[in-house]
């Protein structure tokens, strides 16, 4: 198999990224849509991400906010998106590069992207430059199964779920309807 000079994985995910840019921006200028709202979830210690001290330990790792009914002031820029949330009562305003997020899903119309983390792509491709049989891991385009769409409710307010993402298996979906479509299945097989 010959190395992915071009980097092809990163290029859609980069693209998919701009999708989720482009919705929260329609959002931002003109509210949800119908029965639309987002669940992001975010990796808490990536760089540039901004959230309180006391989020950051409650949430060490990963981090669900669900932008639906009680948010504010979502305002959209190139490489990140920032949003006024309230936590157990208690008003924050976080900041959130499109790089830390680690997936993106509207269940009323069970659409859900997964990412890789930057560095987990970075390693893939130096794992290529060595001759290796594997091919690097795909961005895909998942449901992402979170807690609060299989019908529980979130922790604490509607705008704030804290449950860690729980993407479902490959070709599964709890709640029907919804197809894991994994870009290796466009890839030429030797």
């Amino acid at each position: 198999m010959s190395k992915d000079v071009l980097r092809y994985d990163l290029m859609v995910q980069d693209a998919l990224k701009g999708v989720v840019r482009k919705i929260l921006t329609e959002a931002a200028r003109d509210g949800l849509p119908g029965e639309h709202h987002f669940y992001v979830t975010f990796r808490t210690g990536a760089p540039g991400v901004r959230l309180s001290q006391r989020l950051r330990e409650k949430h060490p790792e990963e981090m669900t906010i669900v932008l639906q009914h009680q948010f504010w002031d979502l305002s959209v820029g190139e490489h990140s998106f920032e949003v006024g949330l309230s936590f157990s009562g208690v008003p924050e305003r976080l900041l959130v590069p499109f790089d830390a997020i680690s997936t993106f899903f509207d269940p009323s119309v069970q659409f859900g992207l997964k990412f890789e983390a930057q560095d987990q792509a970075e390693d893939a491709a130096s794992q290529d430059a060595e001759p290796a049989e594997a091919p690097p891991t795909p961005a895909k385009i998942v449901p992402a199964a979170l807690p609060a769409a299989k019908g529980k409710a979130p922790a604490a307010e509607p705008a704030a779920a804290s449950a860690k993402a729980e993407p479902a298996a490959e070709g599964e979906d709890s709640r029907g309807g919804a197809e894991v479509v994994s870009l290796d299945s466009f890839r030429k097989k030797p």
